[in-house]
């Protein structure tokens, strides 16, 4: 039987509040029929404006959405509506019944949608083992493109500097140039940092230095060690494509989920997830994309247990990974267990130097943070422990005094991303073990 998930989680799938308010006026059984749960899915029939009412689907696993509805809106408002009513208990949608026809025929479809990637996962191995030749040139095309990239980038960097960067030459005109520059090169991750490097203020020379850095690193990858040789292939761009990367070695653990955050631009939004390992206390995160007015699909609760193997992207510092099979249900601990074992603010600042070490890119780590409070530093808000304090990196106003108000003076347990900017904080947990997402 399927754990039935938050309010606070079902609507965080939204893609934006339109949808949510529209979803809570679907969260009754009033416009729904042949409701039904099982197998992983829901399903049900949803009475609109038309003569005939708009059949809706949810595969929870994933989770993955199916409505006939007209909406562009990904998951729509009748999908959320579904789930808030199923959320509210069996008496509302009932359990362990067969998929509707229509339902199993678009489950059946995934399934064997899945099946088929995999097999073209198998068919590309079998290609490059069959013609290594080829996928050899293949290689040492694109190689070439991105060397091409990387001298251009160092070279625009070089007159960059050597202008001064408080002169205000450079607009954001001028960087997109060479983001669109390094797409051609097909270097994506370079692209992606060039961005971000026209919104850093102009006196940022550390940002410019590293992202030489990585430039010149990429022109000399063959002579460093492997891990930081994957560490810059990586952040240059080249990736394992996740079906590929989950027929190798995975990790099986029992991972606790501590926390995600959503980041949007105008090209699509970025979903972030972060695990904890309770074996093997290792952490990871998973990436999932959505475009314009379409939630990412992977959407697990805050504070979930679950059981699933795990395969992490080649670096010095492993640390983004895909999610693999999962063996059993999920769970919800509580009480003190549903709490993650934490540092103090001077652990999770040498862990973050640990990592740095293995990865010169890293701008922050992943930690959990143990009996700290927040309060107010002579530069701003910290979280002290009564010894050591963290100045605070809150994403607004508002996650700030979210933050504060679940802690009320007490010390609690805070997880996010400890940086050389400080630490922003991602989901804090009460003292009853009820994990508060503050990053949204």
């Amino acid at each position: 039987m399927e754990e039935r998930w938050s309010t606070e989680h079902i609507l965080s799938l939204a893609p934006d509040a339109a949808s949510q308010k529209a979803a809570g006026k679907l969260s009754s059984p009033a416009p729904w029929s042949q409701t039904g749960s099982g197998q992983g899915a829901l399903w049900g029939q949803c009475r609109g404006s038309g003569s005939t009412p708009y059949r809706t689907v949810v595969e929870l696993a994933t989770p993955a959405y199916q409505c006939s509805c007209p909406s562009r809106k990904f998951p729509c408002k009748h999908a959320l509506g579904l789930l808030l009513l199923w959320s509210t208990g069996p008496q509302a949608v009932a359990e362990g019944a067969e998929p509707a026809s229509w339902a199993g025929e678009w489950l059946a479809g995934r399934r064997l949608r899945a099946e088929e990637a995999a097999e073209r996962v198998t068919a590309r191995a079998t290609a490059v083992a069959a013609d290594p030749a080829a996928a050899r040139r293949r290689a040492e095309r694109r190689s070439a493109r991105v060397a091409a990239g990387t001298q251009e980038l160092r070279l625009r960097l070089t007159d960059r500097i050597r202008r001064g960067l408080a002169d205000g030459s450079a607009t954001t005109t001028d960087w997109e140039e060479v983001a669109a520059r390094m797409v051609d090169a097909q270097a994506p991750g370079l692209a992606s940092l060039v961005r971000e490097l026209a919104q850093q203020p102009a006196d940022a020379l550390a940002d410019h230095a590293l992202l030489h850095l990585l430039a010149a690193a990429y022109d000399r990858v063959g002579e460093l060690p492997a891990p930081l040789a994957a560490t810059v292939r990586s952040r240059i761009g080249f990736t394992t494509d996740s079906a590929e990367l989950l027929a190798g070695p995975t990790v099986r653990d029992r991972w606790l989920v501590l926390g995600g955050r959503d980041s949007t631009d105008e090209r699509l939004t970025t979903r972030r997830l972060w695990l904890h390992g309770t074996k093997t206390a290792r952490p990871a995160l998973l990436l999932s994309f959505g475009r314009p007015g379409q939630a990412p699909e992977l959407a697990i609760p805050t504070g979930q247990l679950l059981e699933a193997e795990v395969a992490f992207q080649p670096a010095a510092r492993p640390l983004r990974a895909a999610l693999g099979p999962r063996h059993g249900l999920p769970t919800t601990p509580s009480g003190p267990a549903a709490r993650p074992p934490g540092l103090s603010p001077a652990g999770a600042l040498a862990a973050y130097g640990e990592a740095v070490a293995d990865d010169p890119w890293l701008t922050s780590w992943p930690v959990v943070l143990t009996a700290v409070v927040p309060v107010a530093g002579p530069t701003g808000w910290q979280l002290s422990d009564g010894r050591e304090a963290l100045d605070l990196r809150p994403a607004g106003d508002a996650a700030l005094w979210r933050l504060v108000a679940v802690c009320g003076g007490r010390p609690m347990t805070v997880f996010g991303e400890c940086g050389h900017r400080g630490f922003a904080p991602v989901t804090v947990w009460d003292e009853s073990g009820r994990p508060t997402g503050v990053a949204q």
